[in-house]
């Protein structure tokens, strides 16, 4: 997370996911560290998170914001329409960066998944999150961790698009649990816990 003093370019364009209420704005360059990505549920978690806490104080429509890899993306209340705000969000986002100004402040590592002990069936279920799901949910503009794994009950965190998503509980169930039952035998239910 580097401050230039030069204008950097910036070009953003927008992807819809299954989320009707979030949007992801896609940058030309890295934001976060691979693998690492950061959630602010409401403007009190945006401490160390400059653009964040700019973008819920000057749209009052913002829910949510979520970092990772080189998009942002924005969760807007649901009486808000997309096509009137989109422009300006994406306006002010590409102001920002194109400033030099950190996304971040907070110095990044992600150690979530080092406080779990690691047993065959958790190693299992980490590697089928890593190759096959969280690709997918990071399309959609989201991110899926592990938070714990006990007596055969998967316990996930979504966030991003993903939290708070219609759709999220028919994925979670019907792709997500499946494909885990099926690569891991232990597995018995995959359930999930807010970001």
């Amino acid at each position: 997370m580097q401050t230039t003093q030069e204008p950097r370019v910036v070009n953003i364009y927008t992807e819809s996911n299954p989320n009707p209420n979030s949007l992801k704005f896609v940058v030309n360059f890295m934001l976060m560290p691979e693998g690492i990505s950061r959630d602010y549920p409401n403007v009190e978690a945006t401490k160390e998170a400059p653009l964040a806490k700019a973008l819920f104080e000057n749209f009052d429509f913002v829910t949510g914001v979520f970092y990772m890899s080189n998009f942002i993306t924005v969760t807007k209340k649901e009486e808000t329409d997309w096509f009137e705000v989109k422009a300006g969000v994406q306006q002010f986002i590409k102001d920002f960066l194109t400033k030099g100004n950190d996304i971040i402040t907070e110095e990044i590592k992600d150690n979530i998944d080092e406080e779990l002990t690691g047993d065959d069936a958790e190693a299992k279920i980490k590697g089928v999150l890593e190759e096959y799901i969280k690709p997918a949910v990071e399309m959609d503009g989201g991110a899926i961790k592990l938070a714990s794994y006990k007596d055969g009950v998967v316990t996930v965190t979504l966030q991003g698009s993903c939290s708070g998503c219609p759709s999220s509980t028919i994925t979670l169930k019907n792709g997500i649990e499946n494909l885990l039952k099926r690569m891991v035998p232990e597995v018995k239910e995959v359930v999930a816990e807010e970001g």
